[in-house]
């Protein structure tokens, strides 16, 4: 009877969990024109990468002179270690990214690691 009913007992568990939290279904948001980027907030900023590879270097180098004007200040760092240190010397102005492989990174930030998803969750 333990065997029957037991699992009897979690499927009845599981679908009376979905139902008390069902998926949201949010509508399409239309397109916006958001305007130019403020890049006075961006003076002095500093993004810090590692490590040194020649396909890192081109995606910096796209994102600093090819997103914006004046171009961001980048600098590379041969190890996470040297970039962790960096960012405790300019803690207000810098952003590391630590590429893990061609196609994944990681931001660090001073108090903060976020991650890089192909997958996002609904809100």
């Amino acid at each position: 009877v333990q065997e029957v009913l037991f699992p009897l007992f979690f499927l009845f568990w599981l679908i009376l969990m979905s139902m008390m939290h069902p998926h949201r279904k949010y509508e399409e948001v239309p397109n916006t024109d958001l305007g130019p980027l403020d890049t006075s907030v961006l003076v002095n900023f500093v993004i810090g990468y590692t490590p040194p590879t020649p396909m890192a270097r081109e995606i910096m180098k796209k994102v600093a002179f090819d997103n914006f004007e004046d171009g961001l200040i980048t600098e590379e760092y041969l190890s996470e270690e040297e970039l962790e240190e960096a960012s405790f010397l300019k803690p207000s102005n810098f952003v590391g990214v630590v590429f893990k492989d061609s196609m994944s990174y990681q931001l660090r930030f001073h108090d903060s690691i976020a991650m890089s998803s192909i997958y996002t969750e609904s809100r």
